[in-house]
């Protein structure tokens, strides 16, 4: 009887090894990999890092200066700022935390049911900084590639925190391109842009648009000048045209493949 209590309680112990082992085995399959657990990384750096916060107090702080400096020099036509929306006056990175922690990367289904929510909170400095440049005259155009149905909810975000000109005049999404350019000249027609904010180098210039990783190299290089001037650059570790140029702007490449890319990609010692 003792000797069959012991044989039955091993029988015990081992399944549950063995039932642990596997359920950690998909837990890997799932959540791990370099792209996935970058995204984690990326999102608790957003999230916790006073150094992030630094960063972004800094790009505004360099801002206003930028827009006292304008007002002076101000022409005949209005002056306006263009700014990108997402990880630049937004912060979207529980969306990219929740879809890391299921094993997933990028859906646009969970994107649009995480803007439905409106419930986005702010990039350090932006609504302070915003609302400076429109008490000096300022008219803000918010340039997002969000499409049409999300309209409604950008703009009560937006409303939340009393984003200036948060208003189907002022919030121009997307159309039928991703590309900002003709969005941008539309406000040209009857405005002077003094500066263009965002966290992806396109969202400044076409000069940026679908460049492979040594031009979008050697057109910063080239427009270096404009960077802190014009051009006022927010930190995003998460996403954005860096991490697309390493996949050739393949969107179906899989994980495993995005990964391996990665893998290839980094310098070691």
């Amino acid at each position: 009887m003792k000797r069959t209590s012991i044989v039955l309680f091993a029988v015990a112990i081992l399944g549950t090894s063995c039932s642990i082992k596997t359920h950690s085995h998909v837990e890997y399959t799932t959540t791990n990999g370099i792209g996935r657990d970058g995204k984690i990384w990326a999102s608790l750096w957003q999230q916790r890092a006073a150094e992030y916060k630094a960063l972004c107090y800094q790009a505004y702080n360099v801002a206003r200066l930028r827009i006292d400096e304008a007002i002076q020099k101000k022409g005949s036509k209005t002056l306006a700022i263009v700014t990108d929306i997402d990880e630049t006056i937004l912060d979207n990175s529980p969306n990219a935390v929740s879809q890391s922690l299921a094993g997933k990367g990028f859906e646009q289904q969970a994107w649009h049911e995480w803007t439905a929510k409106a419930s986005a909170d702010t990039v350090p400095g932006a609504p302070a900084f915003f609302k400076y440049a429109a008490s000096r005259g300022v008219e803000i155009f918010y340039i997002s590639n969000r499409d049409d149905k999300e309209l409604d909810a950008t703009l009560k975000n937006l409303r939340k925190y009393d984003f200036p000109q948060a208003d189907l005049q002022h919030l121009m999404l997307r159309n039928s391109e991703s590309g900002k350019e003709q969005r941008r000249l539309e406000v040209l027609k009857n405005h002077d842009i003094v500066m263009l904010l965002g966290d992806n180098l396109a969202d400044f210039s076409k000069l940026f648009d679908k460049l492979d990783e040594a031009q979008r190299d050697e057109q910063t290089r080239l427009q270096a000048a404009e960077f802190g001037k014009r051009f006022i650059i927010i930190p995003n570790a998460g996403y954005g045209d860096w991490e697309n140029a390493l996949f050739n702007y393949d969107f179906k490449k899989s994980q495993a493949e995005k990964d391996a890319i990665i893998k290839q990609s980094l310098r070691k010692d």
